[in-house]
């Protein structure tokens, strides 16, 4: 897995697209001293690729986050930067020729990725105010990029940028799950 991931990583490093939204940014190198809550989220159970939550999550003002919201209000904005910025490549590819089949499946993520970015732009105004609505809606969003990345491979649309794309998009969907879940348990008489 750590092999595809720096095939992969590679293959972006060598794009000519900015990928700094895509691949989580670290101001400090690993390991990251990192706050308790990052440290929660980090040992999650929805957690599926701890190395990527931490790196995504190790920028100075991510660790100062002083309460679980805060916390799940920069995860939620990383989704949407990573949403954008994945979306800004398909925007790209579409651009070029390619089958119907392609083009169709291409419209397909195109839109799955606007959802995605809705719905972590609305998951964010929803920490607060309802975390289990927030914890639906971060979660719809895993099945809609699992179809894109489906039709994706049946379509035969040869586009690795995306595929790592949508596995980063997968990474930041369990975090926003975790942060969400986590929200819940805080808070359960509430809701």
């Amino acid at each position: 897995l750590c092999l595809v991931l720096v095939i992969f990583l590679s293959i972006f490093s060598l794009s000519s697209l900015p990928t700094s939204a895509i691949i989580p940014k670290a101001n400090v190198s690993l390991p990251v001293p990192s706050s308790q809550l990052v440290e929660n989220l980090y040992n999650g159970k929805a957690v599926e690729n701890r190395r990527f939550c931490l790196k995504a999550l190790s920028t100075p003002k991510i660790i100062a986050a002083m309460n679980t919201t805060q916390l799940g209000t920069f995860i939620m904005k990383l989704g949407a930067a990573n949403a954008k910025a994945t979306l800004n490549v398909y925007n790209e590819i579409i651009k070029k020729p390619g089958s119907p089949q392609a083009l169709k499946t291409l419209n397909f993520c195109i839109e799955a990725y606007k959802y995605a970015i809705l719905s972590f732009e609305t998951v964010s105004s929803e920490l607060v105010e309802d975390p289990y609505t927030a914890n639906y809606d971060v979660a719809v969003i895993g099945p809609e990029i699992a179809n894109c990345e489906k039709e994706l491979i049946n379509a035969k649309v040869q586009a690795p940028r995306l595929l790592v794309g949508n596995r980063f998009m997968k990474y930041y969907v369990l975090m926003g799950y975790e942060i969400t879940s986590t929200l819940e348990l805080e808070n359960p008489n509430e809701y």
